[in-house]
């Protein structure tokens, strides 16, 4: 898969230039989250650091460092901010652990934090308690340390083609031209875009504001899965159908399909949400970070990403 470079992103954003003595060491940088973010970064003058598994091609101001939080680089002694757009748990561990000096963290996690922990499924449990054990360890540091810790918790992410929600939905979708879905997938959701996640963690890590706190960021539309899914849906070419099936019918398909090795994301669990509501409170992100996010106005491109 084919990734945007930072020149491409950067025409996206206007250049205001802030002070370029500031510093930023960002982990998962060549992520769905990362790439905008490093872009925003770039273009308002911060001098980055960022850590990725993979070589990545360096720009000015923007220095590449390979390895991951197992096996990290060797990094500068200190930074302003540190940003995480990787996995919470690895990097709550890593940083308890660093010697690195800075004087603000900002942190991507996930509102499965809230979804997950009371699951039918015990490997969502683990993953709400995961979750839950990393940011008290990443606060119980920055408080240790004196260092003011943000996390941001996206709801249902989209507009990279990378996550594995709805462009899976969108790519499975166009390979059938048809996608089926249960009648009673119709609680509510708050897609939210990268880009929007983006910036609140670009107003994360610019506040002169002190304290640690988590923020729930989702999208700026509440509106129910099964529509959330046709919007995808028809702005695809050649657009799927969408079939709304009964529940007892869609259970003996899945079934089929589990066994063909199709649509086995699609868990008992996975379904039982479809019926649920997952709104979350955007008010505090918008109070503290100034964060305002876009409508659900999803275009092919943000689902399917061509070589």
């Amino acid at each position: 898969m084919k990734e945007p470079s930072l020149a491409k992103l950067r025409c996206r954003y206007p250049v205001a230039m802030e002070s370029p003595s500031r510093t930023a060491l960002v982990f998962g940088g060549s992520g769905q989250i990362g790439i905008p973010l490093l872009a925003r970064l770039h273009a308002a003058g911060w001098q980055v650091q960022a850590v990725s598994r993979q070589s990545q091609a360096a720009a000015p101001g923007l220095t590449w460092r390979r390895g991951d939080f197992a096996q990290p680089p060797a990094l500068p002694a200190q930074v302003d901010v540190i940003v995480s757009c990787g996995p919470l748990d690895l990097f709550a561990d890593w940083f308890a652990h660093s010697t690195l000096h800075c004087v603000r963290v900002v942190a991507i996690g996930s509102t499965s934090v809230h979804v997950k922990q009371t699951s039918a499924d015990a490997a969502e449990r683990d993953v709400a308690r995961r979750l839950r054990d990393a940011e008290a360890l990443l606060f119980a540091s920055g408080n240790a340390r004196d260092v003011s810790v943000t996390i941001l918790r996206p709801t249902l992410v989209y507009g990279s083609g990378r996550d594995a929600n709805l462009s899976k939905l969108a790519q499975l979708a166009l390979r059938h031209g048809r996608l089926l879905l249960p009648r009673t997938a119709c609680g509510l959701r708050q897609p939210v875009h990268v880009d929007d996640v983006a910036l609140a963690a670009m107003a994360a890590a610019s506040a002169t504001a002190t304290g640690s706190a988590a923020y729930d960021v989702p999208g700026g539309e509440t509106l129910p899965y099964r529509d959330m899914v046709q919007r995808v849906l028809a702005c695809l070419s050649p657009s799927p159908r969408l079939h709304l099936l009964p529940a007892p019918l869609f259970g003996m398909i899945l079934t089929i399909a589990h066994w063909r090795g199709i649509a086995r994301e699609l868990t008992p669990a996975v379904l039982q949400r479809m019926q649920n509501d997952l709104v979350f409170d955007a008010q505090p992100a918008r109070r503290d970070l100034n964060y305002a996010p876009r409508l659900f106005l999803p275009a092919a491109d943000m689902f399917v990403v061509c070589d």
